[in-house]
């Protein structure tokens, strides 16, 4: 569904200096978030003694043409087939620390990536992880906007806070929660700053976090997008229960397979948005006592494989023929959902412990 626009005033993109709209969220030359207040008319040129300032981190710029391997010009297009490049927002990675990774990626089927990650680590391996993901919900207005502020704001709130309770696990793991739940309260603030007050289908996203610290491991949700634990030898465990018409049918003893593949089996009950009833997460707090993935990801990846144990082998298999590498390993993930249809935004974010 289109953005609603409100005004196509040309302004000069703060980071690259391209001609851009005051409509447009995004510079198609740079992949930079736009924000009215850093905004410089197009007719005054960028003061070339002064460096440009953004106030959050850009998407990475646009790669070779994925047509002829050609280099992609400031406008977007090819210079050497002119084939116009995938915007930066379509397909993104992040990779804070060699032990996790995301991809997130378009799909084949939709026109714009609603999904959104954020996630940050520490430097020791199986320290600290912070793992966010939210997927935008496709009939609502800016719904890919609102679901990369989401993100990005809960996975902020994340990273400044470590509280460590009392001392015991159990404080620790409430301390947690807590945290957690804030994230997912500031998520939801994104999610309002970022749709108009008048919108008539006003901007939605689902919201997922894993938090990994010292051997704790604490997971909470609003809508379908799940979070995992997938240990090397014991049994794969899925952290979250989704709000959605679909688990409600498990729930009365429908099978998976029958509930899942109805008509209203992506019909989610609970989200982050104005019109959302509640965005409290249910949380699941584990121990980590072996060597294993923590995986936080949106539908589209689950959507082929829903069932714990089949998507932990498959992550397994995967991470086994990418050399356990958290980002070839994702990618792979999200070139197998492709595979199988790429019917939907897919975003898959990996922790290896």
């Amino acid at each position: 569904m289109d953005v609603a626009m409100t005004s196509t005033t040309d302004t000069v993109c703060p980071t690259c200096g391209g001609h851009v709209s005051t409509a447009d969220r995004f510079c198609e030359a740079c992949g930079a978030e736009l924000k009215p207040g850093e905004l410089a008319p197009a007719a005054a040129a960028l003061d070339t003694d002064t460096e440009p300032t953004v106030e959050i981190h850009a998407l990475p710029p646009a790669g070779p043409c994925t047509s002829c391997g050609g280099t992609v010009g400031a406008d977007g297009y090819c210079e050497t087939c002119g084939t116009k490049a995938a915007k930066p927002r379509d397909h993104f990675s992040e990779q804070p620390a060699p032990w996790v990774a995301g991809v997130c990626d378009r799909g084949i089927r939709h026109s714009r990536n609603e999904d959104a990650m954020a996630i940050a680590a520490d430097a020791e391996q199986g320290s600290r992880a912070l793992l966010v993901v939210c997927d935008g919900v496709s009939s609502s207005l800016d719904s890919d906007v609102a679901s990369l502020a989401g993100a990005r704001a809960a996975r902020d709130v994340l990273t400044a806070g470590h509280a460590q309770g009392i001392g015991t696990e159990s404080s620790r793991s409430g301390a947690i929660v807590a945290r957690l739940t804030a994230a997912a309260d500031a998520a939801s603030d994104a999610v309002l700053a970022n749709t108009s007050p008048d919108s008539p289908n006003p901007a939605s996203c689902t919201f997922v976090a894993a938090v990994l610290e010292d051997g704790l491991l604490v997971a909470g949700n609003v809508g379908d997008s799940r979070a995992y634990w997938f240990p090397d030898t014991s049994e794969a465990v899925a952290l979250t229960v989704d709000d959605s018409w679909a688990a409600e049918l498990i729930a009365t003893g429908i099978s998976r397979a029958e509930a899942e593949s109805g008509p209203h089996a992506h019909a989610i009950t609970r989200w982050l948005g104005k019109d959302a009833p509640d965005h409290t997460p249910r949380t699941t707090t584990v121990r980590v006592t072996e060597p294993g993935w923590v995986m936080v990801c949106s539908d589209g990846l689950w959507n082929y494989c829903s069932e714990a144990a089949p998507l932990g082998e498959l992550v397994r298999q995967t991470a086994a023929a990418n050399g356990g590498d958290p980002l070839a390993t994702a990618s792979a993930l999200v070139d197998w959902a492709n595979a199988q249809g790429g019917q939907d935004n897919i975003t898959v974010t990996l922790a290896r412990v």
